[in-house]
């Protein structure tokens, strides 16, 4: 539903969340925000019933909507690289069509879940389109998941079907311990009574029409967040919250058609899906293939494919300036380097200038809940933004809410709320959570920052990771952030530690590079940059990094985890 503009002005900043901890507000006057260059036209409309959101007019409806606009405008462009392999937009629209109609010969109708097992790989591009040209919802589950909780996504979603890869056949439950799994196929090595992938894809039989009729707020994907905390709930991306993100990297990163990721992040999980794979579809991109993140391989791979955008971790940034030998390599073409999940020591970013100087690295918050991509560091700003992860999308509305419910003014602190066309409607036959996650449209982050008065969002902590030392709030953030800079520092966290005395004590978990490096030289140069009472009390180093989940999040419950209780 479009709404009109001039009544939109009237009432807009009256719009705003109100619930059971939420006081209802009346904004004076809209916020500053970043003057994105406005690329493409909005218009208000009225999403899932009463969420009243700017969105980009002239959308496609659906992802295949998006994927048959590519095919039709770069149909020999390449679409997809997966080692030896290269597929057009014109190949892969034929594998897609041959896919879906085998679907449907298979029983699979509109709203089925079809869970997806597979890596970084042409067949996973192949089953998402197709699933989605039948009308169904893709489940992408990652390849390192262990059989109890690919069971347990199986079931909560009542998936009919699983498309995997032949070597996790074992991590796949039977026929009979899930009622509605009843399809069963595998690429790979054949598998006696499950199905082969191509064959799914074999024959002259096509479905060149969507099977039945889809409508942009359906559920194209579900996508189980293995979050921070907690057991895993099941996301409902519809269509129209992929496409809004899609457009939104377009629009952010002033993407042009042709260009070039390499999918180095698993494609089951949002940044890989969305970021990589739906916003490459969206400018007829290619999006070349990476099985597992290797430095020297990457660099090699973005050399020879003329890579020009990637989202990364910034631990792999690290990883490349310490052990990446850029010698004979091009990598000119090289122009986005985005990244997310924690924050990029300034040596980082002035160092990857120094290598590549087209390259502009750009910080991004983004979540499963939100498509990705909520806030981003624009183009040029890199240097100015070294604190902050960005302004706000331009379609999203982003808020700081107070412990009182009210909005926080520029500055101050606050939870996180955000609102827009890219935000999801809530859970997978998860009531209660959603009730507690979303009010009036909004996702509560849990996150805790600020906006300043241009528009701009800084991140300090989760709201349930606020480190209380004695009456001394302690942002973890800012602790990382100061040992980012550390020369000899991979990477970095810091988490509570209880303590009898003073309710809780600070503890670090470092990744180092220098083996010089120990505990009491990490307290002497954090003494040198933080409060005395921010100083770690702990640290531990680890040899594998920190852990992380698959959208590159830090699992700061498993490192809790490791220190022993009181």
């Amino acid at each position: 539903m479009t709404v009109d503009t001039n009544f939109m002005a009237c009432i807009l900043w009256m719009n705003v969340p109100s619930g059971p901890s939420c006081t209802v507000l009346w904004r004076e006057e809209a916020p500053l925000v970043f003057p994105w260059k406005k690329r493409f036209a909005q218009q208000y409309e009225l999403l899932f019933g009463s969420r009243l959101v700017p969105c980009y007019r002239g959308r496609p409806e659906t992802i295949d909507d998006m994927f048959r606009a590519a095919v039709t405008r770069a149909s020999s462009a390449e679409a997809v690289v997966d080692g030896d392999r290269r597929v057009s937009y014109r190949e892969l629209e034929s594998l897609v069509a041959k896919a879906a109609a085998g679907l449907v010969e298979r029983g699979v109708a509109k709203g089925d879940r079809i869970a997806i097992l597979l890596g970084n790989r042409t067949e996973f591009i192949v089953a998402l389109l197709a699933i989605g040209r039948v009308g169904a919802v893709s489940v992408p589950i990652g390849t390192r998941e262990a059989a109890p909780n690919i069971a347990f996504i199986i079931g909560n979603c009542q998936a009919r079907g699983v498309i995997f890869e032949a070597d996790l056949a074992d991590r796949i439950p039977e026929r009979n311990q899930n009622g509605s799994l009843q399809l069963f196929i595998a690429t790979g090595t054949d598998i006696a009574d499950v199905e082969s992938f191509d064959d799914l894809c074999a024959g002259d039989r096509r479905l060149d029409e969507v099977a039945s009729p889809t409508s942009e707020e359906d559920a194209a994907v579900i996508l189980y967040t293995s979050g921070t905390t907690g057991q895993p709930k099941g996301a409902i991306l519809s269509h129209v919250n992929i496409i809004h993100s899609s457009m939104h990297f377009q629009e952010c990163w002033e993407f042009e058609d042709g260009e070039r990721s390499i999918l180095a992040v698993p494609a089951s999980h949002v940044t890989g899906l969305v970021a990589i794979i739906t916003s490459m579809i969206n400018v007829a991109g290619c999006i070349v293939m990476m099985r597992s993140f290797d430095v020297q391989g990457y660099l090699s791979l973005a050399a020879r494919e003329r890579m020009t955008t990637t989202v990364l971790v910034p631990a792999m940034y690290n990883l490349i300036l310490l052990r990446g030998n850029f010698l004979g390599l091009d990598l000119s073409a090289w122009r986005i380097g985005g990244f997310g999940g924690a924050p990029m020591p300034e040596a980082s970013i002035e160092a990857m200038a120094e290598r590549l100087p087209a390259l502009h690295l750009l910080n991004a918050y983004g979540s499963t809940e939100c498509a990705t991509i909520i806030s981003v560091v624009p183009i040029g700003h890199t240097r100015k933004c070294l604190d902050s992860v960005g302004a706000g999308v331009p379609c999203g509305d982003l808020r700081i809410v107070g412990d009182d419910g009210k909005e926080a003014a520029p500055g101050e602190t606050g939870e996180v709320w955000v609102r827009g066309p890219m935000t999801i409607n809530g859970y997978w036959e998860r009531e209660e959570a959603t009730r507690t996650s979303f009010v009036d449209g909004y996702w509560r982050s849990g996150d805790i920052g600020s906006i300043d008065v241009e528009g701009f969002l800084r991140l300090f902590d989760r709201k349930n990771d606020v480190i209380n030392r004695g009456g001394y709030k302690i942002y973890s953030v800012e602790v990382e952030n100061v040992l980012a800079r550390h020369p000899g520092i991979v990477e970095a966290a810091a988490v509570s530690h209880p303590d009898k005395v003073l309710g809780e004590k600070l503890h670090v978990f470092v990744q180092r590079d220098a083996q010089d490096i120990d505990e009491e030289g990490i307290r002497n140069y954090c003494r040198t940059m933080l409060a005395d009472y921010k100083v770690p009390d702990f640290v531990t180093f680890l040899s594998d990094g920190l852990p992380r989940n698959p959208n590159g999040k830090v699992l700061k419950r498993a490192l809790r985890d490791r220190i022993p209780p009181l």
